[in-house]
């Protein structure tokens, strides 16, 4: 029992961390009230939840080397996540958008409005980098797999059923703002981890949709998007 308490902290912590901070710079004042450039938040967002990643990471047997994808899996992952960030970009009609207590947009842009790049790419980095990896971990490998069997360690992803795909991407939903993009990608990451069997093929796709979508808000100016 210890073991499966231990094996779901490990997966759930980082996430919660990283949720946490981001409540936390939800609620900053934007008038500089607080000394800094609250903006700034982000890099405890993203430091802190690399850190207990990094701790743990020889927990995570789903990212062992073992478990690499292949040249066709990449493929596929760059594919998928390609495909996931052309609808997430046109899925933002009125209807399909939940604003009630959504974060304000990540505006990477100075006082005289010119691109901040350090913000940028300390935002581009932990969207494309770490985001991909703490919330495949939390979502896929945890949630849908505990959904289909508390034991969730022994549960094989082509064995997980639709009721646990339906309702870890419903959960997947509420934590995004445009609700009927963020049901493709999450019913699209859970595809790619169920076909494969490997965590790191929706890591790939999921980090692949992010960074395109990064790159696509800075040269387009589209910062409700981040």
């Amino acid at each position: 029992m210890f073991g499966f308490r231990r094996a779901a902290v490990v997966r759930v912590a980082p996430f919660v961390v990283f949720m946490a901070i981001l409540a936390l710079r939800g609620a900053a004042p934007s008038d500089g009230s607080w000394g800094f450039d609250v903006r700034w938040i982000y890099a405890a967002q993203v430091l802190a939840p690399a850190a207990l990643l990094a701790l743990w990471w020889r927990e995570y047997g789903e990212l062992g080397r073992q478990n690499l994808p292949t040249l066709g899996e990449a493929a596929l992952a760059v594919a998928v996540g390609v495909l996931v960030f052309v609808l997430w970009v046109n899925l933002d009609a009125p209807w399909m958008t939940i604003s009630a207590g959504s974060a304000e947009p990540y505006v990477s842009l100075n006082a005289v409005g010119d691109l901040h790049w350090p913000l940028i790419a300390t935002r581009w980095m932990g969207a494309a980098l770490l985001v991909p990896v703490m919330e495949e971990l939390f979502w896929r490998s945890f949630l849908m797999r505990w959904l289909q069997a508390p034991a969730f360690e022994g549960v094989q992803p082509m064995h997980v059923g639709l009721k646990a795909v339906v309702l870890s991407t419903f959960v997947f939903m509420l934590a995004h703002t445009l609700w009927l993009a963020a049901i493709i990608a999450g019913l699209a990451y859970a595809w790619v981890y169920i076909r494969t069997g490997k965590l790191w093929v929706a890591v790939v796709a999921h980090a692949v949709t992010n960074g395109v979508l990064g790159i696509w808000v800075v040269t387009t100016g589209n910062w409700q998007f981040w």
